[in-house]
């Protein structure tokens, strides 16, 4: 352990010319440094964890010289090393604010949700009417929703927004904006939180955001990657899960967008956690993402593969070694 500190001592020293103790008080208050760190921690372990199945990892370059090839958007390069084929991965995360963003902490869209979702939850009978499956396992999981958490939710800005010109007959969401009328940001913010804090507490959403500028690639009518710019796209879901595990899928098996074929969609919803009460998580996965790098390799054709010649490789972090 000494060791190690004392490497980090002389990096932080070298690199940021300051102590660990700044460092470290620099880190913690910076979420978004934090995030940065985080994301380079998730494409270590990745390349590691292809490293230890056969394949030479390579990551591609960010900046390139001249125009970037359109089949060349991703992260790593990779190939098994007994052949001459390389093909291009996408690492991703999940998005932090999935819960709130639907709205999860109100019942209602909690269970409209699941219900829409159905076919990525294990506990759930396909062959059976779905809602009240959902309905049951809300009711055993999650029972304060129906009693002192039954009252619908919105954030500030919103009821503000709202009530400033509301209908002229009463609502059911009317009678609930009315209703948080009184309540400042700071205490319907502490609300929902707590509320968020009781759901999560049983299930996690697992979604991933997929978006790239149309000026990126001249082959791109959307604002979302083509199907073809990589050939795995592989998700860390530690932001939702005790640890960092990897969830891979072939782009070309993800349902594309409704607006062209050839592009993915801005967002999939890739499944859920649930935890038990002791905090045990479960993982529930649609059947396009699997934790089995090598079944989603399976499903590379050589023909999808990268030219050697075009292959531009980020050797910069040798020279902060060096």
């Amino acid at each position: 352990m000494s060791e190690v500190f004392e490497k980090l001592t002389h990096f932080v020293q070298k690199v940021f010319k300051t102590t660990v103790e700044i460092f470290l008080e620099a880190l913690r208050l910076s979420p978004n440094a934090q995030g940065y760190v985080l994301g380079s921690i998730t494409e270590l372990l990745l390349k590691r964890e292809l490293e230890s199945l056969g394949f030479e990892v390579k990551r591609i370059r960010e900046k390139w010289e001249g125009r970037k090839h359109p089949r060349h958007h991703g992260d790593f390069y990779f190939r098994k090393t007994d052949t001459p084929h390389w093909f291009v991965l996408e690492a991703k995360g999940v998005k932090s604010n999935s819960e709130k963003w639907h709205r999860l902490y109100n019942l209602e869209n909690l269970k409209r949700f699941l219900i829409a979702h159905a076919e990525k939850i294990h506990w759930i009978d396909q062959k059976n009417e779905i809602e009240p499956q959902v309905t049951r396992w809300l009711r055993e999981h999650l029972p304060r929703l129906f009693d002192d958490y039954a009252q619908t939710l919105y954030e500030y800005e919103e009821v503000q927004d709202y009530l400033q010109s509301p209908p002229k007959r009463a609502t059911s969401k009317f009678e609930s904006m009315t209703a948080l009328r009184g309540y400042s940001r700071e205490q319907l913010t502490a609300l929902i939180e707590e509320r968020l804090d009781y759901v999560m507490s049983r299930v996690k959403v697992l979604e991933t955001h997929f978006v790239a500028g149309t000026s990126g690639s001249g082959e791109r009518t959307l604002a979302t990657p083509r199907k073809d710019e990589f050939n795995v796209v592989a998700v860390d879901i530690v932001l939702r899960y005790p640890e960092h595990k990897f969830l891979f899928a072939n782009p070309r098996h993800l349902s594309p967008s409704g607006s062209d074929p050839n592009h993915l969609q801005q967002n999939y919803v890739i499944g859920f956690v649930f935890e038990d009460e002791q905090g045990v998580p479960t993982l529930s996965v649609s059947e396009e993402w699997l934790d089995d790098f090598m079944e989603v390799y399976a499903t590379l054709r050589p023909e999808d593969s990268v030219e050697e010649k075009d292959m531009q490789v980020d050797t910069r972090y040798r020279k902060v070694d060096d």
